[in-house]
């Protein structure tokens, strides 16, 4: 702390499994960090919700926690900015009240509505991979008018929980251009707002319940106001920047703000972003989208659904034990999970694993496919399974990248960020499967930083995105891909391949009729 100099800035990020808030100082320090968890609700397979008062009651506690622990000011506080996990979609009043809870960027329940999305083959789709997924706002908010009107009809927005918080902070409903662009098929490049799907859905009231106003990132929302800055223990009149989602922000702390570069943000999923110079149009791949962080360039992005949220399903199920031992030593549960699965070697002994307990979302965009274990015998054990967790996770993002190199995208260097940064056995693994270096920097939580770094540039202390993080970010460690463990993989990644196809058809049978009860 004695080292941080102000000005600060603020980044909140609004997660899936909790809210963090961090401070920075203008050479990307950490000033202090806080985060608050809270509940996620599955009422039926497929679905998943959260209540949005949480959201606002954990940025009130971590605001306030980085003010006191960071010893600073809040007068020192130049600009804040939020980012969101993207595609958690509410209804709510002109006053900001829900109507109903969030529905969480990873519920599938709109999987009918975007399959008749898909069916219009508007040519706006070519912007998303060429299908819709149901996680994104259209299908969503479709699904609200056709299964709960009386919510549809009352609720004057439909909104993302990004828009949300900054309305909370400055009494504005505006909509950043990031989310906008890649998960509300608006278009700059094209007719700008979906018009012309809308239509064809005959769903162009969506239109009016939107919040027309479009702000890039790092752009100037407003300014904080007396009662959000009462709640949050800062003054009033701070500038509030634009964020957008929480990816995009992880890939900006990064620095992964040249091509040939691809940012993986390991969390509850893992999502996967490139930046292009020019428009690049492969299937299964989401975008390109243009200027959704960066004015002139193109962003590419593929993810998988549960990465991070299948290590924690096996924690909370079958590994309780050994993680409360790690409590008690004051140990990482990574560090605990790391031990567990080195003892068993590559390839898990012909144990496979699809990591596709929310779907997939790219390349296959089937939300309907579902998690599977093969090859059990009775010399597995939960060690086994742990490890072909780890590594499932490995090969959908090996997937990813075979899939934009045959679009004429080749990545050759990953830079990684959250919670999957803890397990550097996990991160060795993934080298090892897709053969290229990982980079880590110095701020794990990159999410958090790189909305710190849009205030940064939002308040004019520096001039562009890329000028900010040639400062404020750091390199802090590489790992390096073992050639040998990389060929044996091969043979167990082509199996997770075939798998798929192999039980599609099972996948979807069984998806349908578990969500028709």
């Amino acid at each position: 702390m004695a080292n941080n100099k102000p000005p600060y800035f603020l980044g909140i990020d609004v997660g899936t499994q909790g809210l963090r808030s961090g401070i920075f100082d203008a050479r990307g320090n950490v000033v202090a960090l806080s985060f608050y968890s809270y509940p996620e609700y599955h009422p039926r397979p497929g679905w998943a919700e959260q209540d949005p008062n949480d959201w606002w009651r954990a940025t009130q506690d971590t605001v306030r926690r980085c003010i006191f622990e960071g010893e600073i000011r809040p007068e020192d506080i130049a600009g804040i900015s939020v980012s969101a996990s993207s595609c958690t979609v509410l209804p709510v009043d002109r006053f900001g009240n829900p109507k109903y809870r969030a529905i969480l960027w990873m519920d599938v329940r709109a999987f009918d509505q975007a399959e008749r999305i898909n069916a219009t083959n508007n040519s706006i789709l070519k912007y998303a991979g060429g299908n819709e997924s149901p996680e994104w706002m259209i299908p969503k908010a479709l699904w609200f008018r056709e299964n709960l009107p009386d919510v549809f009809a009352n609720a004057d927005y439909f909104v993302e929980s990004q828009n949300w918080i900054v309305f909370k902070l400055t009494d504005r409903w505006v909509t950043s251009l990031n989310n906008a662009i890649c998960k509300w098929n608006y278009c700059p490049t094209e007719e700008g707002w979906p018009i012309s799907l809308l239509r064809e859905l005959n769903f162009e009231e969506l239109l009016q319940k939107w919040p027309r106003e479009l702000v890039p990132v790092a752009g100037k929302v407003g300014e904080l106001t007396k009662r959000a800055a009462y709640d949050l223990g800062l003054v009033p009149g701070i500038p509030v920047i634009q964020g957008g989602i929480d990816a995009y922000a992880a890939m900006v702390g990064l620095d992964v703000v040249h091509p040939q570069r691809l940012a993986m943000v390991i969390g509850p999923s893992t999502c996967h972003l490139a930046v292009s110079e020019h428009p690049i149009f492969s299937p299964g791949i989401w975008g390109p989208y243009y200027q959704a962080v960066l004015p002139n360039m193109w962003i590419l992005e593929g993810g998988q659904s549960a990465t991070g949220s299948v290590v924690k399903w096996f924690v909370d199920h079958f590994a309780q034990e050994e993680c409360g031992g790690a409590c008690e030593l004051k140990e990482s549960v990574f560090d605990v999970l790391d031990r567990i699965v080195a003892q068993i070697p590559p390839g898990s002994e012909g144990l496979i694993v699809l990591d596709y307990f929310q779907g997939n979302r790219s390349p296959y965009q089937d939300p309907l496919a579902r998690g599977t274990v093969l090859g059990l015998s009775l010399s597995h054990t939960k060690a086994h399974i742990l490890r072909a967790i780890y590594e499932s996770a490995a090969y959908g993002t090996y997937h990813i990248l075979e899939t934009l190199a045959k679009s004429g995208f080749e990545v050759q260097e990953m830079y990684v960020s959250g919670i999957g940064t803890r397990s550097k056995l996990w991160l060795q693994i993934h080298a090892d499967v897709t053969n290229i270096p990982i980079y880590l920097t110095t701020v794990e939580e990159a999410s958090t930083l790189g909305t710190a770094i849009y205030a940064a540039v939002g308040v004019g202390f520096y001039d562009s995105v890329p000028e900010a993080t040639l400062k404020m970010v750091q390199i802090s460690g590489q790992i390096y891909p073992n050639r040998n463990h990389h060929e044996t993989y091969r043979f167990y990644y082509d199996k997770y391949l075939r798998c798929y196809f192999q039980l599609k058809d099972i996948m979807h049978e069984i998806s349908t009729h578990t969500s028709s009860f």
